[in-house]
């Protein structure tokens, strides 16, 4: 069952979908509002190039996980208006997480994975992305997730922006994450940690 998310923290209310077909154009005007076909659409995670091409592209390619049993992420709103996207799913239907030999399971637990998380333009420090990973934490225990995963860099400094979907420790931190391993993958030319959150 797809059901919406409210959670609300000092900055108000927000509220957080699972991304479904009928939600697709509010998912693209947070990733990709001009509709580039070479900007990302989320979809290097979880499908390869050659199935990417058989759908005929990234966009065709994210409509079909968007209207597939198991949404690819959730959606943020704040007033109606779409701010912020998360990439989550169980690690297992995370094809490429799932296989890397970089960042390993650290023990047997079913976990569900944070790919990335992504601000609206004109939305950034406000709130959004704390209330975006406690939507997708919620999200994710509504659908039986018992922990949920992310691989974050801890920067001396600011992060490049161009690197930063992965997150960073401190934005986990305050979204009650701990560290619970290290990875052989970088971001940025930073190590990539293990953080979870029991659910």
């Amino acid at each position: 069952m797809c059901r919406a998310t409210r959670v609300s923290t000092d900055a108000g209310s927000w509220d957080t979908h699972p991304l479904t077909a009928d939600r697709f154009d509010d998912f693209a005007d947070v990733v990709n509002k001009n509709r580039r076909t070479t900007h990302c659409w989320c979809t290097t995670h979880r499908l390869s190039p050659k199935e990417i091409d058989a759908y005929g592209g990234r966009e065709e390619a994210m409509r079909a996980l968007a209207a597939s049993a198991q949404p690819p992420g959730v959606l943020t709103y704040v007033d109606d208006v779409p701010v912020g996207w998360c990439n989550i799913g169980p690690r297992a239907s995370i094809t490429r997480l799932n296989s890397s030999k970089l960042i390993t399971p650290v023990d047997d637990t079913p976990v569900w994975s944070i790919v990335c998380t992504i601000v609206r333009t004109g939305y950034r420090r406000r709130g959004v992305t704390r209330a975006l990973i406690d939507g997708a934490v919620a999200y994710a225990a509504s659908r039986g997730a018992p922990a949920v995963e992310v691989y974050p860099v801890d920067p001396p400094g600011r992060m490049d922006l161009t690197m930063a979907f992965v997150g960073v420790k401190p934005m986990f931190d305050a979204a009650g994450f701990e560290v619970v391993g290290t990875t052989r993958a970088v971001a940025g030319g930073l190590p990539r940690l293990v953080m979870r959150k029991v659910v």
